[in-house]
């Protein structure tokens, strides 16, 4: 897909209206080079240091938490309404025992920044290299946001990924316009 280079903060309303619903699709690889697909509904984009920012949450128990560990990038892929389904789909299976590019059909394509693939069939990609890393404490959480989102005790890590660059699909961005 031809896509255009935008920049970071041009789809912040449309990144976020994603993100509630379906959710995002979560990319990263490993030293193995073999791209992981997950589904993510928590993120935010900014600034933090002066820099544009992904910031999202990976919970250790998570196979995307090893990828990000060993390679340290990540893309952040927005899907249409019709890959509802994939998104469900990559949020309910885990990449150790699935190959969920193979089995959804979603294809990988080159990035330019990183070299962790971007999502073919997405609308809009964020190419991400982490900056920081966070891991969140239970004594640092309202009780309400503890009991109702950690009942496991498994507490995320929060990745700030430098956004190096962010493609979108021309239909998505003239659709915009309307």
């Amino acid at each position: 897909m031809l896509r255009k280079t935008v920049d970071p903060f041009t789809c912040l309303k449309e990144t976020i209206q994603i993100l509630a619903r379906p959710g995002a699709l979560l990319v990263t690889m490993g030293k193995r080079e073999v791209p992981n697909v997950m589904a993510i509904g928590w993120g935010s984009v900014g600034i933090v240091w002066g820099k544009p920012v992904f910031v999202v949450l990976v919970r250790p128990s998570r196979y995307s938490f090893t990828l990000l560990k060993e390679r340290g990038q990540f893309t952040v892929n927005l899907p249409s309404p019709e890959l509802s389904e994939v998104v469900a789909y990559c949020g309910s299976v885990s990449g150790r025992e699935h190959d969920k590019f193979r089995e959804t059909r979603l294809t990988p394509e080159a990035a330019e920044t990183v070299a962790v693939p971007v999502i073919e069939e997405c609308r809009l990609t964020y190419e991400c290299q982490v900056i920081a890393t966070v891991d969140l404490l239970p004594e640092g959480l309202a009780p309400e946001v503890k009991s109702a989102c950690y009942a496991r005790g498994d507490f995320h890590r929060v990745y700030y990924g430098e956004i190096l660059r962010v493609t979108a699909d021309p239909d998505f961005l003239s659709g915009m316009a309307r």
